[in-house]
């Protein structure tokens, strides 16, 4: 029978040792659990659509941004690059600084303080949303980006430390948060699309967008406290503690982290990951979403084209993508570096497509004006982007001894953010790539 916590304990902390005190003492005698009805499974791929949400909800809403708050204005132009360097700088910071320092103590603060961060960032956006900026637009835009720092410096935290939670468990779990990622993708272009199609202005599109962002924040928030109370999970958990204690006892003082160690063998694919995520990003989204259409007959109307044809195409393909693997896994670690590296040639490929970047005149000519060309490179490009990041983010932990498993997964979601950081970045000279 679970005791019930009185009014007292309210704090975080007390939440924590309510939890760890109805833990069962002996939870590694015995079988090993299972997880059933894949709870476990199904609660990291929340945490999945969670650890993305931010930067999908704030890239996905471009047109608001582009074409009503800052519409006429010089933010406009290379507004999603500086929205993705101010989102990645922070991001990547914390997440290298929270591989080698325990970032605001026990797991259970760094979760849910970052989540209640998120949470109070969305509910300023959504009341910048409902006010009228066009006399300030300049303040409108410095606030946004002050806040997206923000929103990233606890969305970098939030999402280390679920790859690192998650890097406990079989290698399985791990693909379960990055499934939940392309999910998140996934839902924020469905939900976009929805609010275009409803909603009657840009305006209250956006409101009804960012509050479904809050309220996706808030299931994260609830589902994290059934982690300890789960059989399977607190049996992984105690088992890697049980492996660090043994270690510490065999050798009279608690080891340190032999991080460099770790990173040694976890390289090849930590580079992986670093860079399926600077190929994608250095496309999607900037590049992609300013991609036109060339067939005004095509079947896709003009309003929701960059919507279906970018977005939802991109995040659908992404997250088939990621499901791939548990089919089958191929290649293995040693040659996926192969195709990894051929994705390269998907950056020349988007080039020549109908790329369009707003306030530049186009010299580099068209070589693949037909949407249905396109339409099948963005489908190749989300399908290859789920599949090989999901191998290296599950073989990643595998490369190390399972007690290291959780620092490697931390090195393989810092490489991840630093992929998106690079190629965000990278996406800044494609404009002047085809205006030479």
């Amino acid at each position: 029978m679970v005791k019930k916590a009185n009014a007292k304990d309210g704090t975080i902390l007390e939440m924590k040792q309510f939890i760890d005190d109805e833990r069962p003492g002996n939870i590694l005698d015995g079988e090993p659990p299972t997880d059933k009805w894949n709870i476990i499974y199904t609660i990291l791929i929340i945490h999945g659509v969670g650890t993305l949400m931010p930067w999908n909800m704030f890239i996905t809403a471009k047109d608001y941004f582009v074409n009503y708050k800052l519409e006429g204005s010089d933010y406009a132009s290379n507004f999603l690059p500086i929205l993705g360097f101010m989102s990645q700088v922070p991001n990547m910071l914390l997440n290298w600084t929270n591989v080698f320092v325990s970032c605001g103590g026990n797991l259970t603060i760094r979760v849910i303080s970052s989540i209640l961060v998120m949470v109070l960032v969305f509910i300023a956006t959504v009341i910048l949303a409902m006010v009228n900026s066009s006399e300030w637009q300049y303040e409108f835009y410095v606030t946004t980006m002050a806040l997206v720092v923000i929103l990233n410096m606890a969305g970098g935290i939030y999402q280390n430390t679920v790859y690192g939670m998650a890097a406990k468990l079989p290698s399985r779990y791990t693909g379960a948060v990055v499934l939940g990622s392309n999910v998140s993708g996934t839902i924020t272009a469905i939900v976009n699309i929805v609010t275009i199609a409803v909603a009657p202005n840009v305006r209250t599109s956006a409101i009804y967008y960012f509050i479904t962002a809050l309220f996706i924040l808030l299931v994260c928030f609830v589902t994290f406290f059934a982690l300890p109370l789960n059989n399977f999970y607190s049996y992984n958990e105690a088992l890697i503690e049980r492996q660090q204690k043994q270690l510490q006892n065999s050798t009279g003082t608690k080891p340190r982290t032999p991080y460099w160690t770790i990173f040694k063998k976890c390289l090849p694919q930590c580079f992986n990951v670093f860079f399926v995520f600077f190929v994608t990003l250095s496309i999607f989204p900037s590049v992609h979403s300013d991609i036109k259409q060339a067939d005004p007959n095509f079947f896709i109307e003009g309003r929701y084209y960059t919507a279906v044809t970018c977005f939802l195409t991109f995040n659908v393909t992404a997250m088939l993508g990621n499901m791939i693997p548990s089919l089958g896994q191929w290649p293995g670690p040693k040659f996926l570096v192969i195709p990894v590296l051929l994705r390269l040639l998907f950056i020349p490929f988007f080039l020549f497509c109908n790329y369009q970047p707003l306030g530049v005149t186009r010299t580099l000519p068209v070589f693949f004006e037909n949407d249905w060309v396109y339409w099948t490179g963005a489908v190749l490009l989300g399908l290859s982007s789920g599949y090989y990041s999901s191998l290296a983010m599950m073989y990643c932990p595998r490369t190390v001894d399972p007690d290291q498993a959780a620092t490697a997964g931390m090195f393989a979601a810092a490489s991840l953010i630093t992929g998106i950081f690079v190629g965000v970045n990278f996406s800044i000279v494609m404009p002047k790539i085809v205006s030479v």
